[in-house]
């Protein structure tokens, strides 16, 4: 009876020992997304699959070439989210029903834009951040007042 509890107690620990290893690579892993979440926001996909820079370098190409494209600088995002104090408290950007894209704090200067057809905000405090849909500057929000909208990119 003795070496069944030991054996028990080994098993426990073992269970105990890999659900922490487990866990610490989840956290490190989602720490490192949050990291490179501002390089994915640089190169936010494009509509046709493709990223911002590879559109650029297209129509550049397309421009040497002679034909007239439209510039990667002409494409609106459809939000794009500036903090303008100090600290901007809990922005959200989600695609509806699919990947969230922002859930996190914005530092002042900050910037991100978004290609996707359709999002959806949630911001903390709205009078921290401006924001841009489809290219015309939304009205500032109350100072600590919650906002939640959907944005729809123009067809």
């Amino acid at each position: 009876m003795g070496l069944a509890r030991l054996a028990l107690l080994v098993v426990t620990a073992l269970a105990v020992v890999a659900l922490l290893f487990v866990g610490g690579r989840a956290l490190l892993g989602m720490l490192g997304d949050a990291a490179g979440e501002t390089a994915r926001e640089r190169s936010s996909p494009a509509p046709d699959g493709g990223t911002e820079a590879d559109t650029q370098a297209d129509a550049e190409t397309d421009a040497e070439t002679g034909a007239e494209t439209p510039s990667a600088s002409a494409r609106v995002p459809t939000v794009r989210i500036e903090c303008i104090a100090e600290t901007c408290p809990l922005v959200t950007v989600r695609v509806p029903g699919g990947d969230v894209l922002l859930y996190r704090d914005m530092a002042r200067g900050e910037e991100v834009s978004y290609f996707e057809p359709e999002l959806d905000v949630v911001l903390s405090d709205a009078a921290t951040v401006r924001v841009t849909e489809n290219g015309e500057l939304r009205p500032q929000g109350a100072p600590g007042k919650r906002e939640a909208f959907t944005a729809t990119a123009p067809d």
